[in-house]
């Protein structure tokens, strides 16, 4: 016993020195004393594969083995993983958790984030993580954060150096947010300020990449009038400069709030915002939506987003006799609100569909979708040459039907029609720029549950014409898998392939192969899987042919082979014993194993 508890001991103290140094996952701080005190746990393994190509040694290395292993542990829920990775071409890494410390605990009503941590912000405010210190409060309705950290590491390698990075300054930003109310009704305000910083980058860095801060407020809202409509709003306004270093402006309205935010002759205001107007009545549901990104709007807070556009969108979607469902939507977009591009570019999103449930393993689905898109004027006139102005129909259907108990079958044909035209009488004068494809398929599966086998069947068919030339793909496979042994710790699979291309006025080719599998689980801790694969491909031309040196005739095959094995340990189990034993002396509370 005493032996026991002096490695006890020693564990939990090395434990604890290496949580407070190393990143671990979030962490209830009611939780903690729920959580089991030490678990270690780890993996080790090897993979191993050989590959053979009658092209020759030049696509991938004839043999390659690899081994690896991994622990992991766990203290109250902590987790620390490390890992180590070799491979016989000469590549190894070796990973182990970094000198930081990345925690969220909770306390109640309570958040602490410390480390690369992230809070929930509107899409136009933040929505990368941070570096530093936050704190949340989420009660009943009340809502409450705030964080500093940095929001992106500096990059500042040394500009003589050929191969240097493309740099980057630090930037360190701080904000906070405040809601009130309901999921059906709220209000959510939020604020950020962000600013690089110019001593983190050298000087012949700085004068080629400016410094940026900005300040930016949002809000999130929601009004519902019971439960068949409601309004929602999403909307910020950002002031930034691309330039810290630029003079600033001696206005006297704007001086004043010179402790906020300095404006400069590189500041500029913008404005972002989204709007959606919901309802739904016996069975009905639609949705009215409005957005607005103005030119240039940018968030430092958020790593890429598209300005410069509006769309305006339709949905609405309904379900009939309990087995119909209808949808459809309509949504239309366009660039260039600031008229400074040189062309603008429109574009509508278009589709409907249904879906049939009747039961008893029958259901049927289909639809129709469409976009369009054309290219107007900007500073410059559209030239006829060059002009996009395409549309695109898209049909689809897909029953499936499925039937039996023990036996089961299910059988599932599909179809698909796509037209994508190009309008501009230009470039498509004889209509050689269209695409019209055709595809078809039909799938069958087979379960035999007494004898755990699964036999599975597809066949489908592609044609495509377009740009003067037609396409055609004709595919088949078949497989098959069952488990073995009373346990089943023995799994089989084995699949053939067959594809036909058929390139009119050029030729054909042919490919076929054939896949097996074979796992085995023992004892729950190893597993073994092998798997192999051969792939042959032919070339083949039947072009009117003079002599045999003008028949093009072309084969050649792949062979791939994977031997694989994984063992996993629990290397020590401290754990705590059940509820009913709490009440025992401290020093009988751990069982250790």
């Amino acid at each position: 016993m005493k032996n026991k508890r002096h490695l006890l001991s020693v564990t939990l103290a090395v434990a604890y020195l290496l949580t407070v140094t190393l990143p671990v996952r979030s962490q209830d701080i009611a939780q903690i004393a729920k959580s089991d005190p030490l678990i270690i746990t780890g993996a080790v393994g090897t993979a191993n594969t050989f590959y053979h190509s009658s092209l020759g040694a030049g696509y991938a290395t004839p043999f390659s083995s690899s081994f690896y292993a991994s622990m992991n542990i766990s203290v109250y829920g902590f987790s620390m993983p490390f890992s180590v990775y070799y491979a016989t071409n000469g590549n190894f890494s070796y990973n182990y958790p970094h000198f930081s410390f990345n925690a969220s605990p909770t306390y109640k009503n309570w958040t602490l984030h410390l480390g690369l941590r992230s809070m929930t912000f509107s899409n136009y405010v933040m929505t990368m993580p941070f570096n530093g210190v936050g704190l949340e409060y989420n009660a009943n309705k009340l809502r409450v954060g705030g964080f500093y950290g940095t929001l992106q590491k500096a990059i500042n390698d040394d500009p003589e150096n050929p191969s240097a990075r493309t740099p980057q300054y630090q930037r360190i930003g701080w904000g906070g947010k405040v809601g009130y109310g309901s999921s059906n009704t709220y209000v959510d305000l939020y604020f950020l300020r962000a600013e690089d910083k110019l001593s983190s980058l050298y000087d012949v860095w700085q004068r080629s990449l400016p410094a940026q801060e900005d300040m930016v407020v949002g809000v999130k809202s929601r009004i519902s009038l019971g439960s068949w409509l409601s309004f929602q709003a999403n909307a910020a306004a950002t002031v930034f400069s691309d330039d810290i270093t630029s003079d600033t402006l001696k206005v006297e309205q704007l001086m004043r709030w010179d402790k906020i935010f300095t404006a400069r002759y590189s500041s500029l205001a913008r404005f972002a915002g989204d709007m959606s107007l919901n309802f739904g009545f016996n069975g009905f549901s639609g949705s009215l939506t409005y957005k607005l990104i103005q030119p240039q709007y940018k968030s430092l807070g958020v790593s890429y987003i598209s300005n410069n556009m509006h769309s305006l969108g339709l949905s609405a979607s309904t379900t009939l006799f309990k087995v119909l469902s209808l949808y459809g939507s309509f949504s239309g977009q366009a660039d260039n609100l600031s008229k400074q591009q040189e062309l603008t570019t429109k574009g509508f999103v278009y589709n409907a569909g249904l879906g049939f449930n009747l039961g008893q393993g029958l259901s049927f689905s289909a639809g129709y979708s469409g976009y369009r898109q054309m290219q107007d004027d900007g500073t410059i006139a559209v030239v006829d040459s060059i002009r996009v102005d395409r549309i695109m129909h898209n049909f689809y259907a897909s029953p499936s039907f499925s039937f039996g108990g023990d036996i089961s079958h299910s059988i599932a044909p599909t179809f698909s029609y796509t037209v994508n035209k190009d309008l501009n009488t230009y470039t498509n004068a004889d209509g050689s720029t269209d695409v019209k494809t055709l595809a078809a398929g039909l799938g069958y599966n087979l379960g035999l549950s007494d004898a755990g086998l699964n036999i599975a069947a597809n066949y489908s068919r592609q044609q495509s014409i377009g740009y003067g030339t037609e396409y055609s793909t004709d595919a088949v496979s078949l497989g098959a898998s069952r488990s073995f042994l009373e346990d089943e710790s023995l799994d089989a699979g084995i699949d053939f392939s067959l594809a036909l291309n058929n390139v009119a006025n050029q030729g054909r080719d042919m490919s076929y192969g054939a896949n097996l599998s074979l796992s085995y689980v023992l004892k729950e801790v190893h597993m073994f899987s092998f798997t192999a694969g051969y792939n042959r491909f032919n070339n083949i031309n039947f072009l009117d042919a003079v002599d045999a040196s003008e028949y093009e005739y072309y084969r050649g095959y792949d062979l791939t082979c994977s031997l694989n094995y994984n063992y996993t340990f629990s290397l020590l189990e401290i754990k705590r014993k059940a509820e009913a034993e709490e009440s025992q002396s401290k020093a009988e509370k751990y069982t250790l194993k």
